[in-house]
């Protein structure tokens, strides 16, 4: 049995908001290729599985040529710490910006120094405060960083002498004051953005940290949409049935922080009218809807109840996966209410239209 490997990049919003995919990768591993990873470093990036990180940032590129009032800025994790990805970046001045944490403690032209020793023996320009959040078995914490910055110059790997040098921005950040049993944060990032001061330089560190929406909306596909579950015979089938479940894991992803960020605004923005109407019934055990319908926060709590999030005081904000579970039967009780609305109560389905004679 060979599996697909996806690579997506989704765009958030300085606030976290997930506002869609950008781009999305899918293929499979050539069985023939297997136990030959010594050989990696003698292919080109075009032959790698490593180029998803180029194609992904190529297609970013091309979205800021289409928005050159709004700038964008590429983030990865330690993967995405690829040589040809900065020469890339850093040919086109008219595409994306780029945001990655560094794997590798590469050798720098100044005085033969590497990064991680260089960077260490900057000054500190400030200790920001970072919100941690909840994971696992690790409680939420406020981790106080220390922050360096200088702008550097890598010599290229050897075997990678034509690309030349580059000149980048590193950010080291590392986590003082750590709690008992904690794992410290260690942060190098380098980007292609000039930075100047400890404020742009804090700005960057925020950026990278929005990263972690990525990993809440993969967790959502796979809990929520179990599509490493999928066995429908074929890529193609699994390949069509990606592509809704990734619609669908975005959706709940979105409604998650749309119910926080702007908690007052008419679920409307969301839900359907014979969705909302149905939800508050149900959860209300009510026979007809109000006039006006709940906020957002009050519909977003709704539909985690039937999810199973029992709404307490330290319970916090509704998370994805109640929600997921909610909306799932909150199709079969908008299918039974809109039955039951269209034989016994069809004014109930459109709102009333005014009575006013100079309406319209």
């Amino acid at each position: 049995m060979v599996g697909l490997l996806v690579h997506d990049s989704m765009a958030f919003n300085l606030a976290g908001t997930p506002l869609g995919l950008i781009d999305v990768q899918c293929w499979a591993r050539d069985p023939q290729q297997f136990h030959k990873k010594r050989l990696r470093h003698e292919l080109p990036i075009e032959q790698k599985e490593s180029n998803k990180w180029l194609k992904g940032f190529d297609k970013v590129s091309q979205v800021q040529k289409r928005c050159p009032d709004t700038t964008l800025v590429s983030v990865g994790d330690r993967e995405a710490d690829i040589y040809e990805l900065f020469h890339l970046a850093l040919s086109d001045p008219s595409g994306a910006h780029l945001v990655v944490r560094a794997e590798h403690n590469r050798q720098l032209v100044e005085e033969q120094g590497h990064l991680w020793e260089t960077m260490a023996e900057q000054a500190v320009a400030g200790i920001p405060i970072l919100s941690v959040p909840r994971q696992a078995k690790r409680a939420a914490r406020q981790a106080h960083l220390e922050v360096r910055f200088k702008r550097v110059r890598l010599k290229p790997p050897k075997r990678k002498a034509e690309l030349g040098e580059i000149a980048i921005t590193a950010i080291m950040a590392q986590e003082t004051q750590v709690p008992e049993g904690a794992e410290p944060i260690q942060w190098m990032l380098l980007t292609t953005i000039a930075v100047n001061n400890f404020d742009q330089a804090t700005e960057k560190l925020s950026w990278y940290a929005k990263r972690w929406g990525i990993e809440v909306y993969h967790r959502t596909l796979k809990s929520g949409c179990k599509i490493e579950e999928r066995q429908l015979g074929s890529a193609g089938r699994i390949e069509a049935c990606l592509a809704i479940d990734m619609v669908v894991a975005w959706r709940i992803f979105h409604l998650t922080l749309l119910g926080r960020e702007t908690p007052d605004v008419p679920c409307t923005v969301f839900f359907e009218d014979t969705q909302w109407k149905a939800l508050y019934c149900f959860v209300n055990q009510q026979p007809t809807p109000p006039q006006q319908p709940p906020t957002l926060r009050e519909a977003t709590r709704m539909i985690a109840s039937l999810g199973g999030h029992l709404g307490r005081k330290a319970d916090g904000e509704p998370g994805t996966k109640s929600l997921w579970i909610g909306i799932q039967r909150l199709d079969d009780i908008e299918a039974t209410w809109k039955f039951m609305a269209q034989h016994f109560a069809p004014h109930l389905l459109s709102p009333p239209v005014s009575r006013n004679p100079s309406y319209g």
